[in-house]
Formats: structure tokens, sequence, C-alpha cells
């Protein structure tokens, strides 16, 4: 399951905060580190000395550009605020993320990765409403400011509980009576974070393309959007569904259907499929 879990820091400052957060992470027994657009030198003297002896995880770091890159095939994305936004989103404790976690990881592919952001400004509004959900440490409010490396080991920390607790959790559950399941049916993988991005940039295009979304007038439509998509928490099949309708959308109102139509063989099997027939061979 620990396995399963990135953490992400964005825009880190200070190398002594990278070999700090590596020593959090190999504590608790995490060991894959995401790197997005640091600002300084990720492999010096003072990051390796921080680590403590966790310097494996710093050298082996994965530096990427954005956001996006490093929770590509991530299930489950959640950002680290310390204040509330204009914009609510679902915000979750500590405790109630590692409470979590067993459910999120049942499936081979699921990935969790655990955002933070820059040391004086955190994370932008634009990054937060790409996570599920976000996460909020309640510290004294009177001396809130917690050190980087400081938050990643408290949620690591519930990371390690969960997994100690992990098959104590799962007889508790098998055991727990619950509503019938269709044998014949399946968990299907929930989309991931690239998946969803391919997602809402065919839905602003679709709402463009009927009249209903004007770009030069947003009034936060997209951002919402998100909010009660990225909750809902929709399955791989559920958002080709979804895409499918938004390319007979888009055709109906005479669109172009640009950029959906890479995608449109596979999506019309995930229709044909719904529809109970059998998909058409390429």
């Amino acid at each position: 399951m620990l396995e399963r879990i990135r953490i992400v820091l964005i825009g880190t400052s200070h190398p002594g905060n990278i070999g700090a957060t590596a020593r959090a992470m190999h504590n608790m027994g995490l060991a894959d580190l995401a790197l997005v657009a640091p600002r300084c030198e990720v492999i010096t003297a003072d990051s390796v000395s921080r680590a403590s002896g966790a310097d494996a995880l710093v050298h082996d770091a994965r530096v990427v550009d954005s956001l996006e890159q490093a929770v590509t095939d991530c299930t489950l994305v959640v950002g680290a605020s310390a204040r509330s936004r204009t914009l609510p989103w679902p915000m979750i404790t500590p405790r109630e993320l590692g409470e979590r976690l067993p459910a999120e990881l049942a499936t081979p592919e699921a990935r969790i990765a655990l955002v933070f952001g820059r040391e004086d400004s955190g994370l932008s509004n634009a990054e937060l409403q790409r996570c599920h959900a976000h996460v909020h440490i309640p510290t004294n409010p009177d001396f809130s400011s917690l050190n980087l490396a400081a938050a990643v080991q408290v949620l690591a920390y519930e990371c390690r509980l969960a997994w100690l607790a992990q098959p104590q959790t799962q007889t508790q559950t098998q055991n727990k009576p619950g509503p019938a399941q269709d044998d014949e049916e399946e968990a299907q993988p929930l989309a991931s974070h690239e998946e969803l991005e391919h997602y809402f940039a065919h839905l602003e295009r679709a709402l463009i393309t009927i009249g209903f979304h004007d770009p030069a007038k947003p009034r936060q439509l997209m951002a919402r959007l998100r909010r009660v998509t990225l909750r809902s928490r929709p399955e791989r099949m559920e958002l080709n569904i979804l895409r499918g309708i938004l390319s007979a959308t888009e055709k109906a109102a005479g669109g172009q259907a640009l950029g959906a139509r890479e995608s449109e063989p596979e999506l019309q099997r995930e229709h044909d499929t719904h529809q109970g027939q059998k998909p058409a061979q390429d």
C-alpha cells in the first residue's frame, strides 16, 4: 500500500527541505518522491545531510515541470492547504485521509498523490482545483506555520498508521454486513488524473461550442464543474460515456469535436458496450 503513495513537492526553494522530506518519508515507509519545478538545486550537501541516511530518495526523486506530469497516473490527488479558499472544496483531516487509504488503494492500478506547496505561498488556487480533496492539519491557530518536512511527516505518519491497521481493517470489513452485490459485477478502475484532465478540456470545448460557456466571462464555471466531478470520483468507463455524450453534442451542434477524434474509436466501443452491443472492430 505505501509504495503506491506519492509525495509531491511544488516549487521547493531550499534543498534542506527536500532532504528533510526524504527523511520523513523513509521514517514512515514511503519512497515515491516527485519534485515539480523546484526553485533550488535538488542534490546538494545540505539535502543529503538533512536526509540523514535517506538520501537515496533524494537521488531517485523524479523532477518534472508541472503538477499534471507528477500526478498523471494517480486516481486520488490530495492537496495540503493551510487556509480556506474563495471556492470551498472537500476538506479532510489527516486522520480522515488515513482512514480512506485502504479503500482508495483497493485496486492494483490505484495511486495516491499527496501534494505540498511552496514554503512561502503554498499551493495556488489552480493547483488546488486539480485535487480531489484538500487536507488541513489542525495546528495551533496562534502559531500555525509548519515546516514543509513537518507537514509531510504528519501525513506520512497517518499513512503508516493506516497501513499497520490494514489486516484488522480488512477482517472487519469482510465480516461487516452490507448490501448484497452482484457476483458478476467487477470493480471498475477509477479515472486517472490524466483522463480527468482530458475530460475537462473536452467538456470546456463542448460548452463553448453550444454557447453555454464564455471563456471571456468564466464566472468560475469550470472550477465548479471540476469540483462536482472530482467529488463524484467517476470510474474510467463512466468518464468515457460522458465523453461520448460530449462528442455527440458537439456534432449535433455543428462543432468539429477537435481533439476528441483521437479517442472516438475507444469512446464508441465503450458506448456500444454500455448499450449491450458488440463493439465494432477497428
